[in-house]
């Protein structure tokens, strides 16, 4: 029953949240222990998936097994930081005399994350396309929130772009329905699936994996289908973005590499090389693209790029090496992707400002805010001893000990330049010198909570990782290379 109740719990939240009150911080109360309880909940999931390997509420409608308990764990985490960072984001919304707006942010917050939530949860595939486009559709009127010409530029590039590119997953999707069928298969669930996709005439499996492999990875922002993503990401709220940017990219792609079971089989790796080219070339295009950006939070924008394109090209090497660094990579950039968007929203409330050049010195000016944005930079570009150094380094090795040299060769260059351009600009703003000598204002305590909360697990995963946890990452691994 708890995949039930996690589904249950946000939308209770975006009722109560509806609700007129004149207690102004009761909406915001109420999505945190929503996000708690969902977190809770996750935890007990991930736990029994961890010892039985699938939880089912529904048999063949609602179950979870390795591969989404570990998304499942990641949204609710976000969800709950997400959550408590938005109290301080919602307070100066109350503060500029708007508080019908409150309401309005945090009940298409839950409905958001109610989105999000149900794409893990569900085993038919059909039903899990329908719940990756509800997170586009309940997403867009985040993204608008700040009632700005650019928020509302940017909302309505994102829904364009990216219900195109769900038409082409639908078609993906109904060739896939359609191979299952005429193969004798029972079900269309992800199980179904594997269980039918060797007696599916191999042209149909290939033209329903590219459909959804251009389709979902619009939405994933794989290059070159990410122009909406830097736009969108420098206008929405952080709290958002966190969300966005850490749990929602990776639910389109959660949908991509789950097809990994099914088409790894077809004869001369043709899965395996259209994966590789795509994250290839999303590493490489995010790795250059950040050397001459010029907002903060496009240059985080453009890391989720590179992140996505990662994990995809760890899919597309194959073995379970990758595949273990493929979910460790899952976990690492959910985890400090929005830790780093936490410190870009701190930096903007200080400054006020979203350009690179316009914000030095900010170790001096905020202590707190200056070590947390370095801190993020150093984790979500690689270096040691983070999480995400970890994750990538057990890629590399993964490649290297399969003679898989030219695309770790590639995939190695373009992460270094990435960490360079990252860094150089991080640091800049860091330890600049300081132009702007104006007294900052004091951040919201929620800013200072969500931000430590968020910490932990950036700091902790890259030296331990509990053993639950780490069975879990096992488990989905064993699952993309059964």
């Amino acid at each position: 029953m708890e995949l039930i109740y996690i589904l249950i719990i946000p939308l209770v939240c975006a009722g109560l949240s509806a609700m007129p009150t004149k207690r102004r911080w009761y909406p915001a109360l109420i999505t945190v222990i929503g996000t708690l309880l969902a977190f809770i909940e996750a935890s007990r999931v991930a736990l029994e998936v961890s010892s039985v390997t699938e939880v089912v509420a529904i048999k063949g409608w609602v179950s979870c097994d390795a591969l989404g308990a570990l998304l499942l764990l990641l949204i609710s985490f976000v969800a709950l930081t997400s959550a408590i960072f938005s109290w301080g984001f919602t307070g100066k919304v109350i503060a500029q005399n708007r508080p019908e707006r409150v309401g309005r942010y945090y009940r298409r917050f839950n409905l958001f994350v109610f989105s999000m939530l149900a794409v893990p949860v569900l085993s038919q595939i059909a039903l899990v396309w329908i719940a990756v486009e509800l997170t586009t559709l309940l997403s867009v009127f985040l993204v608008s929130f700040p009632n700005t010409s650019e928020a509302f530029e940017a909302a309505w590039k994102f829904a364009v772009l990216t219900c195109m590119g769900a038409g082409l997953a639908l078609f993906g999707i109904l060739i896939l329905y359609w191979g299952v069928t005429v193969s004798g298969g029972e079900t269309f669930t992800w199980s179904g699936l594997v269980e039918a996709a060797p007696k599916m005439p191999p042209a149909l499996l290939q033209t329903a994996f590219l459909f959804i492999l251009i389709g979902f990875g619009t939405k994933a922002g794989l290059a070159p289908l990410h122009t909406w993503l830097p736009g969108v990401y420098s206008q929405t709220p952080s709290p958002v973005c966190a969300l966005m940017s850490g749990v929602e990219t990776s639910t389109a792609l959660y949908a991509i590499i789950r097809l990994a079971p099914a088409v790894h089989g077809i004869h001369g790796g043709f899965p395996e090389q259209w994966m590789l080219v795509f994250g290839l070339l999303s590493v490489g295009l995010a790795a250059f693209l950040l050397i001459q950006v010029k907002e903060y939070k496009r240059l985080f924008a453009f890391s989720t790029i590179e992140h996505m394109g990662i994990i995809l090209v760890a899919v597309g090497l194959s073995g379970a090496g990758a595949y273990f660094g493929a979910s460790y990579q899952l976990l690492t950039h959910a985890i400090t992707k929005s830790f780093c968007f936490f410190a870009a929203g701190a930096t903007l409330r200080l400054t006020g400002s979203r350009e690179i050049v316009s914000v030095r010195g900010l170790i001096r000016k905020s202590p707190f805010v200056g070590v947390s944005l370095f801190l993020g930079a150093l984790a979500i570009s690689g270096a040691p001893p983070f999480a995400v150094f970890m994750s990538e380094l057990v890629i590399l090795k993964s490649g290297i000990s399969n003679g898989q040299y030219f695309s770790v060769g590639l995939l190695a260059l373009f992460v270094v330049v990435a960490f360079c351009a990252i860094m150089f600009h991080v640091s800049h703003m860091v330890f600049g010198k300081v132009t702007d000598h104006s007294q900052v204002s004091a951040l919201p305590r929620s800013y200072a909570i969500g931000i430590g909360l968020a910490a932990i697990p950036v700091c902790l995963f890259g030296v331990y990782i509990p053993g639950p946890l780490l069975n879990l990452l096992h488990l989905a691994a064993t699952l993309l290379g059964r």
